[in-house]
C-alpha cells in the first residue's frame, strides 16, 4: 500500500470533520442525516483518493465504503442505527479507508453510551430517565410489558452522529500517521518558526 501523503491526509482530516460537524448539528436538531451530505462525503472520498494515490485510492475507498455497509447494515435492519448513520460512516470509509474506519466505529459504540444517555438527560431530564429505569425494573420484575409513558427516555429517537463523530476523532487520536501531522502543523503554526 501506498505511503499517505501529508497533504492527502490534511484533505481527508478536514473534509471528514467538517461532515462530522455538519452532521452532528443536523442529526441533533432535525433527527436525520441529509442524502446530500452523505453523498458529498462518498464522491469526496473517491475523489480524493484517487487524486492521490490513483487505482490503489481507489480501492481503499471502494474497501472502506463496502466495509461500513457490511460492518453496519445489521444495526439498520435491527433499527439500532438509522440509514443516514449508515451512509455517513460509508463516506468516511471511502474517505478515510478501511482502518480507521474499523476503529472509529468500535469507539464510536462506546463513545454511544455516553452520548446517549446525556442526550436523554437533556430532553427528559432526570425524570424522564428515572421513568424508564421503573418502568424496565416493572417488565422485568412483574414479567409483563408495559409501554413507554410519554416524557419517558424510552420514547426518544437519539441522534447516533455525535458518537460517531467522537469515535472517529477517538481513532484519529490513536493513529500514528494522524499524530505526525499534528506534530508537524504545530512546528508550522508555532510563532517564531520559519
Amino acid at each position: 500500500m501506498s505511503i499517505i501523503t501529508e497533504s492527502q491526509l490534511s484533505s481527508q482530516l478536514l473534509l471528514a470533520g467538517a461532515a462530522f460537524i455538519a452532521a452532528i448539528v443536523i442529526d441533533i436538531y432535525k433527527e436525520k442525516i441529509p442524502n446530500k451530505l452523505c453523498l458529498l462525503v462518498i464522491v469526496s472520498g473517491f475523489v480524493i483518493n484517487t487524486y492521490y494515490a490513483q487505482l490503489e485510492g481507489v480501492l481503499m475507498a471502494l474497501l472502506g465504503f463496502a466495509l461500513a455497509f457490511i460492518i453496519l447494515l445489521p444495526t439498520f435492519l435491527f433499527r439500532i442505527l438509522g440509514a443516514g448513520d449508515i451512509k455517513l460512516m460509508m463516506g468516511i470509509g471511502a474517505l478515510m479507508g478501511p482502518e480507521l474506519l474499523i476503529y472509529s466505529l468500535m469507539y464510536s459504540f462506546c463513545a454511544g453510551t455516553g452520548t446517549s444517555l446525556l442526550f436523554i438527560i437533556w430532553k427528559t431530564g432526570f425524570t424522564g430517565l428515572a421513568k424508564t429505569l421503573k418502568r424496565y425494573w416493572d417488565c422485568f420484575y412483574l414479567r409483563t410489558y408495559f409501554k413507554p409513558e410519554p416524557g419517558e427516555a424510552a420514547g426518544l429517537r437519539v441522534p447516533y452522529a455525535p458518537a460517531l463523530g467522537l469515535g472517529w476523532l477517538w481513532a484519529c487520536s490513536l493513529d500514528s500517521d494522524i499524530s505526525e501531522l499534528y506534530f508537524n502543523w504545530n512546528i508550522y503554526l508555532a510563532p517564531g518558526t520559519t
